[in-house]
């Protein structure tokens, strides 16, 4: 059980100015836990100095990890560390942790594998090996959904732990009012990384009529805005201009297939917005395969799940935007940070159990002479 006051160290390759769902998760993270009393260190890209990832810029890689990390972690001396990513500071902070005799979790936000097979020759399966071995050092691997923890299960991952995810309804609702938007409706929106990964061109080809909107940044977006001049590309947006653009969309389209989660899914229904999306990983458990979701007892559709992403999108403009936003409503933040706490292996905790291992067991006394 966590104590109040206790020093947490999150391990993070993603960090602002990164705009995705990581970034966004850990951060609303942070904050929760802090306000549970808990004091929180984040060893993020700004400790160290970085170069751009080759054929994606935007994701800074540390170059002096292996010098710099180490101090920094003896300094921190937290008692929980959880890492979560499986970058050059991921790697790095294993390392020190394994050496150290620190138990740490870790999370699988993002599949690499898949990510890494869309850009490069290299195929998902040659590189699974060496994200399982980064896994299963830690002491539990945090997996949002049913769908990713079936699929890691499959390859080999162990001590698998349910971390369900959440949206910070204090920003996204659907009271935040309209972007000053004067385009043709209905407006279809995406929201997240211009980038090859993200299946983007799926749903600039769809034929439905309106306007397409792209909100975010990634090295696809000098192809794409030349490919499809007549889409609204916006750049990235964020806060209270965010959800606004969230709430002045008519659907929202997510044609990823390699999400684990797609918190951009959440997003836009607390915003009032309903979704679009293939019958894939991610929005399978967060929408449903029917578009009414994985909650017991809740009956109203708010998105449209098909392989034909142009039927999904016709189908999803008549669902309820009221329903959509009392839909988002369940995926609480409080429960995403219990079941975060509950997760962590405390320091001071299995110090006390080994000492009371190794400690004698007292003889009972069965009289004097």
């Amino acid at each position: 059980m966590a104590r109040p006051g206790r020093k947490i160290c999150i391990v993070t390759d993603a960090w602002a100015p990164q705009v995705n769902g990581v970034v966004r998760t850990l951060e609303t993270l942070r904050s929760k836990l802090k306000a549970q009393g808990h004091r929180v260190h984040m060893v993020t890209p700004k400790w160290f100095r970085t170069m751009p990832c080759p054929t994606y810029p935007e994701i800074p890689l540390a170059l002096d990890a292996c010098w710099k990390l180490p101090k920094l972690m003896a300094r921190i001396d937290a008692d929980a560390v959880h890492i979560a990513t499986e970058g050059p500071i991921g790697w790095t902070a294993r390392r020190w942790c394994i050496k150290h005799k620190v138990p740490f979790t870790t999370a699988y936000h993002t599949a690499f594998p898949e990510y890494v097979a869309a850009r490069t020759p290299l195929s998902a399966d040659l590189l699974y090996p060496i994200f399982r071995r980064f896994h299963a050092a830690g002491s539990g691997v945090l997996v949002a959904t049913p769908t990713v923890r079936e699929q890691l299960k499959a390859k080999g991952f162990k001590n698998i732990v349910n971390w369900t995810r959440g949206v910070d309804a204090s920003q996204f609702h659907d009271g935040v009012g309209k972007a000053e938007w004067d385009f043709e409706g209905p407006v279809q929106l995406y929201v997240g990384r211009v980038a090859v990964e993200k299946n983007i061109e799926a749903f600039l080809e769809t034929k439905a009529a309106g306007t397409k909107v792209v909100v975010g940044d990634g090295p696809a977006m000098a192809k794409l805005k030349a490919a499809y001049p007549a889409v609204k590309f916006l750049g990235p947006k964020f806060g209270i201009d965010l959800a606004r653009a969230y709430a002045s969309a008519d659907v929202f389209v997510f044609p990823s297939k390699t999400d684990t989660f797609g918190l951009v899914m959440i997003e836009a229904l607390a915003c009032g917005t309903p979704v679009a999306a293939y019958p894939v990983q991610g929005p399978l458990d967060v929408l449903g395969a029917d578009g009414t979701g994985p909650f017991e007892g809740w009956r109203q559709p708010i998105a449209a799940l098909s392989d034909d992403l142009a039927a999904a999108i016709e189908e999803a403009l008549t669902r309820d935007r009221s329903a959509c936003a009392a839909f988002a409503r369940k995926y609480d933040w409080d429960e995403v940070a219990r079941q975060f706490v509950a997760a962590l292996q405390w320091r001071n905790e299995l110090v006390e159990a080994s000492e009371m291992q190794a400690a004698p067991t007292p003889h009972k006394n069965h009289g004097t002479r």
